[in-house]
Parts: C-alpha cells; sequence; structure tokens
C-alpha cells in the first residue's frame, strides 16, 4: 500500500485537543496520584486515591483538584511540535530511502523524539508538581498542628475537622510563574531540570512500550491490541475498539514505569514536609526508598497513573480515528496503518 503523506499541522491539531481533552479530564487523578507518590511511611494524610480528593475538595474547593493544570494545557502544544519534529528528523536518518522502518528503527526514532520532548516536559513537571503537592505539605502541617491538642480532645476539648482548619499556605498560593522565577533566581536554569533522568527514563519508556500516533508510527502494545479488530489488513478498527485498545495499551506501560514516575516525583518535589529526606540523584532516590519504604513503595499512585495514561492515550486515538484536525484543514482523514 502507497504510503499516505502525513500533515504536520493535522497533526499538532490532533495532539493539542487530545491533551486539552485528556488534561482536563484526568487531572484530579493525576494530582492524587502525585500526593500519594511524596507520601512517606508514618507521615500518612491520604489512604487512597478517592480520600485524596475528598479531603482535597473540602480543603481547597472544587478548583484545587485542578492546581498546576494551567502548566500542561499551556505546554501540550509546544510539547507535541518539539516531539513531531523531532520524531521526523530521527525517523529520515534512519530511512535511508527505505520504504518502511523496521520496529527497532521505529523504537529508536520515538525514543529520540522523547529525548527532545523532556526540553518541555521536564519543567512543566517540575512546575506542576510543587502546584500539586503544596495541598498535601499543608494538609500535613494542620495534621501534625492537631495532634499535640488530641489530649485535650480526650479531655472534653472539641475540635475542628483536621482538613478545615487555619488559613491557605503562602505554597498554596504560590503560582507557576512565582515558583519558576525563584527556581531560576537560586538554582538557574537547571533548577527547572531537576529530575531530568528519571524524566527522561519514563518518557523513553512510554514510547518502547506502547508509542503514540503522533509519532508517526505505532509500536507493538497498542498495534498487537488494535489489529485484533481490524476488520481486514490496512483498514482501521472501529472507534470504540480503537478507544479500548487505547486505553488497554496506555494502562499497562503506566503501570511498567510507574517506578520510573515516582523517583521523578521525590527528586521534583522541592518542599518537604517534618521528617522527609531529600535525595542526590537517582540512585540515592532508590536506594532511600528501597531501604526505608520497601519495593511496594515504587508502586505508590500506580492506579492512579494508569487511571491517567489509559484515558489520555485512548483520547489520542479517537482524535485520529475522527481526523479533527484532517477535517478542520479540508485533507482526508490519516490511516492510522497507512506506514
Amino acid at each position: 500500500m502507497a504510503q499516505q503523506q502525513i500533515s504536520l499541522p493535522a497533526k499538532l491539531i490532533n495532539g493539542g485537543i487530545a491533551g486539552i481533552v485528556g488534561v482536563t479530564c484526568v487531572f484530579p487523578v493525576d494530582l492524587a496520584k502525585t500526593r500519594l507518590q511524596n507520601q512517606r511511611g508514618g507521615q500518612q494524610v491520604y489512604r487512597n486515591m478517592i480520600d485524596c480528593l475528598i479531603k482535597t475538595v473540602r480543603s481547597e474547593g472544587y478548583f484545587g483538584m485542578y492546581r498546576g493544570a494551567a502548566v500542561n494545557l499551556t505546554l501540550v502544544t509546544p510539547e507535541k511540535a518539539i516531539k513531531l519534529a523531532a520524531n521526523d528528523f530521527f525517523r529520515h536518518h534512519l530511512s535511508k530511502n527505505e520504504p518502511r522502518l523496521t520496529v527497532l528503527k521505529e523504537m529508536l526514532a520515538g525514543c529520540g523524539a522523547g529525548m527532545c520532548q523532556v526540553i518541555i516536559t521536564t519543567p512543566m513537571e517540575m512546575l506542576k508538581i510543587q502546584l500539586q503537592d503544596a495541598g498535601r505539605l499543608a494538609a500535613q502541617q494542620r495534621k501534625l498542628m492537631v495532634l499535640p491538642t488530641m489530649k485535650l480532645a480526650a479531655a472534653g476539648t472539641v475540635l475542628s475537622c483536621a482538613y478545615s482548619m487555619g488559613p491557605p499556605t503562602a505554597a498554596r498560593r504560590a503560582s507557576a510563574v512565582q515558583i519558576a522565577q525563584e527556581l531560576l533566581r537560586t538554582q538557574g536554569v537547571q533548577g527547572l531540570y531537576k529530575g531530568l533522568g528519571a524524566t527522561l527514563m519514563r518518557s523513553d519508556g512510554h514510547c518502547w512500550l506502547l508509542g503514540h500516533p503522533l509519532l508517526g508510527g505505532l509500536l507493538p502494545l497498542f498495534a498487537h491490541l488494535n489489529r485484533l479488530g481490524q476488520p481486514s489488513e490496512g483498514e482501521n478498527a472501529p472507534f470504540y475498539w480503537c478507544f479500548v485498545s487505547g486505553c488497554a495499551a496506555g494502562c499497562a506501560a503506566a503501570v511498567a514505569v510507574n517506578p520510573c514516575d515516582v523517583v521523578k516525583t521525590r527528586l521534583q518535589s522541592l518542599s518537604k514536609s517534618t521528617n522527609e529526606e531529600s535525595y542526590s540523584g537517582v540512585v540515592d532516590c532508590v536506594r532511600k526508598i528501597l531501604d526505608r519504604e520497601g519495593p511496594k513503595a515504587l508502586l505508590k499512585g500506580a492506579s492512579c497513573r494508569a487511571l491517567v495514561i489509559a484515558p489520555l492515550f485512548g483520547i489520542a486515538q479517537v482524535m485520529y480515528f475522527i481526523g479533527v484536525g484532517e477535517f478542520l484543514l479540508g485533507q482526508s482523514p490519516y490511516n492510522l496503518y497507512s506506514t
């Protein structure tokens, strides 16, 4: 089958819409994931995802669940543009006039694009995590303030709910711009790229495990699942099958690289509560987590992360299935399996 010409503007529109819709839908779950991953043993503020979201709404209001979402929404299109441009560059140099890249070269191109993508991804994650985790730190501080008064409660003193006490902290009011300015002032540009290695491992892990339609080639996990629903060779699977396959592939990949995401989150969290340790790098972080919290700690937030990545990847597949970008530009819909 002849290779179909791919429209970069249409791909950017599809990716941008998928990113905006996806982030809006799943951001509260992503916030819960960040807060659960940053909890250390013996300082548990939240029992699980639902408990985290309920306490967040009680103490910070409904929009408290969207702390840091503006950073993602602002940078989602530049992120896609860098990923696409880098992928096209690597694919061009790996093809050497071959009609179709091998799976290995597809993976290499995708991982190369992932390496370039972290130019945007790492600062975005850095700022997002500070905003997302501020509420957890504030709740933990209020909880510690309440503990000394528990004896009074036993004597008959009435206590207020720990999660509705006190005014918002300065950390909770800080904006992404203020955090970025402070990092640049105190640590320079490298301050925005803390946790770069862990971010790179997570991003490239996704490329290796499932790939992305934005990268022009589908890697084994999603392709295998979606192929089961194809009516015939070279045709797209039905709408619903495409979405379900994307969600299943995203879920599996999210859980597989969750340890990298835990390490990245810990490294990028600048504010620490009482008795929370600091880490000098990826190896030091992994060692301390294993020593003090055990292997299970590397899977903290895995269910939340699966609930985030699965619909995000499913929505991306749907955007390509529908061909919104191509429709807006008056082009023919892009067949995922024409490359």
